[in-house]
């Protein structure tokens, strides 16, 4: 069985000490990709390092995290776009909105999603949307922005099924990552009505690993623990649970299958 992890920062400096044994524990385990979100401008050299280092696993988007908008924010994005202009990237991510650790950036980070999300229209590739304690604000946005041109992950998904059906209308997949295994995470409400086909995995390593590892150190490695998890709420197989879900990230991705 293969996995496809959409969203972890393997280049972070919390793998420096075992990234390479990380990576082999991926393969060992069936997790075959790993999709890198960035974060901000500092983070480009080591993301794209981990790319150079592990080219058949690891894959660079290019994007400003909404926790790291700032007064000087346009600067941040003007060096991104710059990079967007020199080599592909396979999405425009970690973007989007963030409520719960400062409300007092929130118009700045609206205004550094839209410029970003028509960065994803310009070159029509996907967007990777962060939205914790923000989700029916960010679903606004994007629903004000939405086109042909636009789809991506709502990314960390733990919404309610309304909003998951809101997402889904957009054409948005939702990423299931360690937040389903949690006893009051809410998702076994949720994935039941949802099902397979519009769900992606994915872990955000470091953060927010999967039970029996919650509260310490987040690996793409733990893909299977939350696919078996997403199979169990699904009724699925973990095989159907493996192929569905890469078929979804490899097609929004536009990535050859495997």
């Amino acid at each position: 069985m293969q996995f496809i992890d959409t969203h972890a920062h393997i280049y972070s400096k919390k793998y420096d000490d075992d990234r390479d044994e990380v990576i082999e524990r991926c393969k060992a385990n069936g997790v075959n990709k790993i999709y890198m979100p960035n974060v901000d401008v500092e983070s480009i050299d080591a993301m794209l390092e981990a790319e150079q280092r592990y080219p058949a696993v690891c894959v660079p988007m290019m994007g400003l995290h909404p926790c790291d908008v700032d007064k000087d924010f346009e600067k941040q994005l003007y060096v991104m776009e710059d990079w967007l202009s020199k080599r592909p990237f396979v999405a425009i991510g970690e973007i989007g909105t963030d409520l719960y650790w400062d409300k007092s950036s929130f118009d700045i980070q609206k205004e550094a999603l839209k410029i970003q999300v028509g960065w994803a229209k310009e070159k029509q590739i996907p967007i990777v949307l962060h939205c914790r304690e923000s989700i029916d604000e960010t679903i606004a946005i994007i629903r004000e922005m939405n086109d042909a041109r636009l789809t991506g992950i709502f990314h960390c998904f733990t919404g309610t099924v309304k909003q998951a059906k809101e997402i889904i209308e957009m054409g948005f997949l939702l990423g299931i990552g360690g937040v389903s295994t949690f006893k009051n995470g809410g998702l076994d409400k949720v994935l039941p009505e949802i099902g397979l086909d519009h769900l992606v995995l994915e872990t955000d390593g470091p953060y927010l690993a999967p039970v029996p590892y919650r509260g310490k150190r987040n690996s793409p490695e733990y893909i299977p623990i939350i696919a078996e998890r997403v199979g169990d709420l699904t009724e699925s197989t973990m095989d159907k649970v493996a192929k569905t879900t890469n078929v979804n990230a490899n097609q929004l991705f536009n990535r050859p299958e495997g």
